[in-house]
């Protein structure tokens, strides 16, 4: 398990460096690079609930959607007391057209106070084609 400032795989960048590149190419849209980025990260500090919110997320925009499922079941077990994290998880479950498994995690997000979420736009880059 990696710790802030700690090089991960002998890159020699630290993992909050390489977290903070992630989150400019995020911000970017540039949602496959970030995720290329986060799952060494996610892989050498599984509990790192930034890394795996940011990774889930990363997941969903790039329409990765299984695996933005995974990433966001993970957050759920990590932090069971956040709601958005059961919200991100329906909202996945809804794009993968899977409408009762989302309505099951979207009346516990509710119930801890999540807000409604707003149409999350969606972005495709070269990446995804190749």
């Amino acid at each position: 398990m990696g710790c802030v400032g700690t090089p991960i795989r002998g890159g020699g960048i630290s993992m909050y460096e390489q977290f903070q590149r992630a989150q400019m190419f995020f911000e970017a849209r540039d949602y496959v690079t970030a995720a290329r980025i986060l799952a060494p990260i996610v892989a050498d500090a599984p509990d790192n609930r930034s890394a795996v919110e940011l990774l889930g997320r990363a997941y969903f925009h790039s329409a990765q959607l299984g695996r933005a499922e995974e990433t966001f079941r993970t957050l759920v077990d990590l932090d069971p007391c956040n709601g958005w994290a059961y919200e991100a998880l329906a909202r996945t479950l809804e794009r993968r057209n899977r409408p009762e498994d989302a309505r099951r995690f979207r009346r516990i997000a509710r119930a801890m106070g999540a807000e409604v979420s707003e149409e999350i736009e969606v972005s495709v880059t070269a990446g995804n084609l190749a």
